[in-house]
């Protein structure tokens, strides 16, 4: 995507106001622990994308005592005085987003989030491989909908029908009640299924080749192969399994085969990367699966995506931590967060900015 110009937040978690403008390679934000800096980051991801990397629901987003947050981004056009402007505003049951640009409006959600492409990469990656599945499934949800358009539409279409399903389940529904809602659930869950199924067959051979470049010197070239496998929450045939656990589902009150089941296996070497990988190991995986996402994307859209990295690098070793800085799509922009820069090699290249108490301010 083209590159940042402008943030500005209001009311957005420890931020009462804030305003920055970015370089358009790198730019970090330097401070000690709960100065703002994973929140600085992440109203760049809540504005680009609409969605939060740290949490499912927004409302933790907005700062205490407020009744709603608002940011405000500008993405670079080559040559014109003014760029895309994306507005976001969220208060606790009601959301209001537009983007303008040169040509005009995008009032959609899908207009909206065809503007931008965004990796995070965060310090808790490692759920990522030894965590529940829900983190996989947000891994996989958080890509697909910036690769494909009816992505969220599917998604968001299947968490409805479940909702539903499930209400009725626990009010011991009728089963004519209950097939009126099985026919929304098995559409929207198959066709979720398969752009899942497609997703992790494209992210495969991006994670294979990150995992080979940033696992370190020494190790054995035919060691440390790392595969993706997809995990229908429903096995092959939905309509089958739902059929088959219909007396457990009653019983339990909820739907218990389904996508929201689904889960990504990551298999070392051919065996469980959660089970039987060093802790060294498990970082690595977590990296490559951020490295696929960015390949993924720099691959079909011809252009890097705007790299999100939060305080990764001050816990890596020198040599994973060279590798993946050479390992980043050339050419892209990357807000970079750390208590210090004394893990550069070299001095640094971008913008430096300093984080104290809720406010940033940007060094000479």
């Amino acid at each position: 995507m083209l590159p940042l110009r402008l943030l500005k937040a209001r009311d957005f978690r420890c931020f009462e106001r804030l305003e920055i403008q970015f370089e358009p390679g790198l730019n970090f934000f330097v401070g000690a622990n709960a100065q703002g800096k994973t929140s600085l980051l992440e109203a760049v991801c809540v504005v680009l994308r609409l969605a939060s990397p740290r949490t499912s629901t927004l409302v933790s987003c907005i700062r205490h005592g407020q009744a709603e947050f608002a940011v405000l981004t500008e993405i670079i056009q080559p040559g014109l005085p003014h760029g895309e402007e994306l507005r976001f505003r969220y208060g606790e049951g009601r959301t209001k987003f537009i983007a303008t640009h040169p040509q005009g409006q995008a009032k959609t959600a899908a207009e909206y989030l065809s503007c931008s492409r965004v990796v995070w990469f965060g310090g808790t990656d490692l759920d990522l491989v030894r965590g529940r599945s829900e983190g996989r499934r947000r891994y996989l949800d958080f890509l697909g909908a910036q690769l494909e358009p009816l992505y969220r539409a599917h998604a968001r279409a299947y968490e409805r029908a479940l909702r539903s399903r499930n209400r009725l389940l626990k009010s011991n529904a009728s089963p004519r009640e209950l097939q009126a809602w099985e026919g929304p659930l098995l559409e929207s869950g198959q066709l979720l299924t398969e752009l899942r199924a497609a997703l992790v067959t494209a992210l495969a051979p991006h994670a294979a080749a990150a995992q080979l470049a940033i696992r370190g010197p020494g190790v054995d070239p035919a060691r440390e192969r790392l595969a993706l496998e997809y995990a229908p929450g429903a096995g092959e045939d939905f309509a089958a399994a739902l059929a088959a656990v219909a007396a457990e589902d009653r019983r339990l009150g909820q739907t218990t085969v389904g996508p929201h089941r689904d889960d990504v296996r990551l298999l070392l070497d051919g065996r469980p990367a959660a089970e039987f990988a060093s802790e060294g190991q498990q970082r690595t995986v977590a990296l490559a699966l951020r490295l696929a996402q960015a390949g993924l994307l720099t691959g079909i859209e011809d252009a890097p995506p705007l790299l999100l990295l939060d305080d990764i690098f001050g816990e890596l070793d020198p040599g994973r931590r060279n590798a993946l800085l050479a390992a980043l799509p050339a050419g892209s922009q990357q807000l970079i967060t750390t208590t210090h820069l004394d893990w550069m090699r070299d001095a640094p290249a971008g913008a430096i900015w300093r984080l104290e108490a809720g406010a940033a301010r940007r060094e000479d």
